[in-house]
């Protein structure tokens, strides 16, 4: 519980000092990769008819900034999954100790569960890779939220969940626009 209190006065306290202008500390080669998600995108996606969901459609209305430190990208959604609003607020850093990206993201209200979700992310070339993990009718499942850059205006996203960590379920499917 202690860890969640001090995870979400991080996100609010980061949330209080970030900054929309450009001007601030040089991104270091690691976020730089981050950059291209700076920006309001949308996306549009399906849930297919999967044994974990119901088919339907979702709209994911993402902004993005830097941190006034610039050590922290900052998106807030506001999505509409099926025709139910999920609001969220994400964090996304490099830790210079593991070598790696991390997603944090927080849901208004406790709307998906309990506690935040939490992912060892992967960047490579075109491809951003999220891992973590969830619960599905209280038996944990895994979880991979696949980005693809087709340029750095476009994206296409995947999830996918596994029950054993081998066999993977493609249960969503959309595409982002960075808008104007």
């Amino acid at each position: 519980m202690k860890f969640i209190l001090v995870i979400a006065l991080l996100f609010m306290s980061a949330v209080a000092k970030a900054a929309l202008a450009a001007d601030g500390p040089p991104l270091s080669p690691e976020l730089q990769k981050l950059d291209v998600f700076v920006g309001h995108w949308e996306f549009h996606g399906q849930t297919l008819d999967t044994a974990f969901g119901k088919p339907g459609a979702w709209i994911w209305n993402e902004d993005c900034r830097w941190s006034d430190d610039r050590g922290f990208l900052l998106c807030s959604f506001a999505n509409v999954w099926s025709g139910k609003p999920v609001n969220s607020l994400v964090v996304d850093t490099y830790n210079n100790k593991d070598h790696g990206y991390w997603h944090y993201e927080l849901f208004a209200g406790g709307q998906t569960g309990s506690r935040p979700f939490i992912s060892k992310m992967t960047v490579a070339g075109n491809t951003w890779t999220e891992y973590g993990e969830d619960a599905d009718h209280g038996k944990k499942i895994s979880e991979r939220i696949t980005y693809r850059y087709s340029s750095t205006n476009e994206v296409d996203v995947a999830i996918l969940v596994s029950r054993d960590g081998s066999h993977w379920i493609t249960v969503d499917r959309g595409h982002g626009v960075k808008k104007p």
